[in-house]
């Protein structure tokens, strides 16, 4: 077998496993990245792409009056019983740090965004400033390595098109009927895009984690750190108690070495079946689960770190950042970011009840799915409603809603009740839901749910809307309807570590020589999720802090030595 020797081996390819790498080789360090699968990227280049970095000096522009203590005590009220003052602590303290750093030392750039806090009546929430995006890039500078860099999910772009659901574009695309300026932007949009399929094969011009995906890599590769894909980790190398490398199959199976420390980056369990079925309560209880994350997000990382003794506990009263999915024919999984802040957009049990807030964050409505007790629900919209805004995977108007509803997709009805039979709800509890939301959404007001009252309800709404952005009438026959099951977008639960991200084992004690990042390591938030970019944060954080760690700098300490 061969023997292939580094100092820090990363075995993972997303902004925790990357942002590692990077800071490692930025300090004098030799580094391998390698990825079990034929495209690198994980689950960060189908996310978002926003990091919640409190007090980073994006957002200190939009809310100068923010401060640590606020965000602190907001975090302290968000993990409750599982606060961790030291992870904590840390993590405020080196974010806006480790944001700088990577703006001033990689190909790596933010922009500041609007997003509120999920819930900022909470003590220490804000209305804007802690969250920031990951800039739009052009990937065709990667060359070669394009054909490596792990798509975005095809459920949420519009003919391989990205962009952000907070940039102009989707204003514009919504209006492309109604306004000869969006009508124009749109049909310069499609005319670019097209060029960028026929010369590269696919879209270059990114956004959202795709763009953060390429900006790290683009940044790897300038500093020769090369990613070796279709390279799995089969276990890890062991001598004298301490880890120092790991056996690999794939395309080039044999034995890498690293003198420093191995570090597991591997995504979390989202996809390790065994694992989740036994942890997940409605997977318990006998219902579905289809998550978008990749399909290599099997575990190994965790696997891995138990076979030498690490410590995973599944401790967390919400195990995953839960997402409210749909299953749209031939195309995938369509996660449900945008569509259920919508005025006019409901979402019924089977007993045609309104059961939660549908404004609040995909994970808030996905833990009130799992505490109704039932393994699905439905979206609601009337005509008015989908024609303006597309329902799901539908698009508004002008494109034609005949192929989801021809698929079964879209459940259709002239009336509610006849909405309901196809969907299988309860036609009186629709039709008494539906009459008693109506008498308050007339007048913009939600009795049930207080809907559209907080700065992130109205966030992703309709600003155009008035009085209240995020509530409408459901009134307007035909009626359409979209069943939502349950979906994560990655898992909280992980191995339990040191703030520098050593591993430890059943007794508390680090494990040598082997480390954790992202989803691989156990959140910080306790199994909440307090705001935008709670995931890609911390994972980017605590990546900077183990890559200097690895390179002789600990924790709260400002020294810096950069090759």
């Amino acid at each position: 077998m061969d023997r292939c020797g580094c100092e820090v081996l990363v075995i993972g390819s997303g902004a925790g496993g990357l942002a590692t790498a990077i800071t490692a080789r930025r300090h004098g360090l030799s580094v391998l990245v390698i990825e079990k699968e034929p495209l690198f990227g994980g689950t960060t280049a189908l996310s978002g792409g926003v990091l919640w970095i409190p007090g980073n000096r994006h957002g200190k522009a939009n809310n100068p009056s923010d401060t640590r203590d606020a965000a602190r005590a907001y975090l302290k009220a968000e993990t409750g019983n599982w606060f961790d003052e030291a992870a904590i602590d840390a993590f405020l303290d080196a974010g806006p740090a480790m944001l700088d750093w990577f703006e001033r030392e990689t190909e790596v750039k933010f922009v500041p965004t609007l997003y509120p806090d999920y819930h900022p009546t909470v003590d220490g929430g804000v209305d804007v400033g802690r969250s920031v995006l990951a800039a739009p890039f052009d990937t065709s500078v990667l060359g070669e390595n394009l054909k490596r860099l792990r798509p975005p999910l095809s459920t949420i772009t519009f003919m391989g098109m990205m962009f952000n659901s907070s940039n102009a574009d989707i204003r514009h695309f919504f209006n492309t009927t109604k306004s000869l300026t969006s009508f124009a932007y749109v049909t310069k949009r499609l005319i670019a895009h097209a060029g960028e399929v026929l010369r590269y094969g696919r879209g270059v011009q990114v956004t959202s984690g795709n763009a953060l995906v390429a900006r790290l890599a683009k940044t790897c590769f300038d500093l020769g750190i090369e990613i070796r894909t279709e390279t799995p980790a089969l276990r890890l190398i062991r001598e004298d108690g301490r880890v120092c490398g790991v056996e690999t199959g794939g395309k080039t199976p044999g034995r890498l070495l690293a003198s420093k420390g191995v570090v597991l980056a591997c995504g979390g369990y989202a996809q390790d079946l065994a694992r989740r079925a036994g942890i997940y309560a409605h997977l318990k209880a006998g219902g579905a689960h289809h998550s978008p994350v990749p399909d290599g997000n099997t575990g190994d990382g965790i696997r891995l770190a138990e076979e030498v003794g690490g410590a995973f506990e599944a401790r967390y009263p919400q195990p995953a950042a839960w997402i409210p999915v749909s299953r749209v024919p031939d195309k995938g999984i369509f996660p449900h970011l945008l569509d259920r802040y919508k005025p006019g957009v409901i979402a019924v049990l089977s007993d045609g009840r309104r059961f939660t807030n549908e404004s609040e964050s995909y994970h808030d409505v996905g833990a009130a799915m799992i505490a109704s007790g039932e393994a699905s629900a439905w979206l609601i919209c009337d005509s008015r409603t989908i024609r303006k805004y597309g329902l799901g995977h539908a698009k508004p108007a002008p494109m034609p809603l005949r192929p989801w509803t021809r698929s079964g997709y879209l459940k259709t009805g002239h009336t509610l009740a006849e909405l309901a039979r196809a969907c299988g709800i309860d036609a009186a509890g629709l039709e008494a839901t539906v009459e008693t939301f109506n008498r308050g959404a007339r007048h913009g007001r939600d009795e049930q749910f207080h809907r559209g009252e907080t700065s992130f309800n109205r966030y992703l709404a309709d600003p155009d809307h008035k009085p209240n952005p995020a509530v409408a009438p459901v009134e307007k026959a035909p009626f359409y309807a979209v069943k939502l099951e349950m979906g994560d977008l990655g898992t909280f639960d992980g191995l339990q570590t040191t703030v520098a991200g050593e591993v430890l084992d059943r007794r508390g004690e680090v494990i040598p020589g082997l480390f954790a990042v992202g989803n691989d390591r156990a959140s910080i938030m306790g199994g909440n999720y307090p705001g935008a970019g709670i995931t890609l944060g911390p994972a980017m954080t605590f990546g900077w802090l183990t890559g200097r760690y690895l390179a002789g700098i600990a924790p709260g300490t400002s020294t810096e030595k950069t090759a």
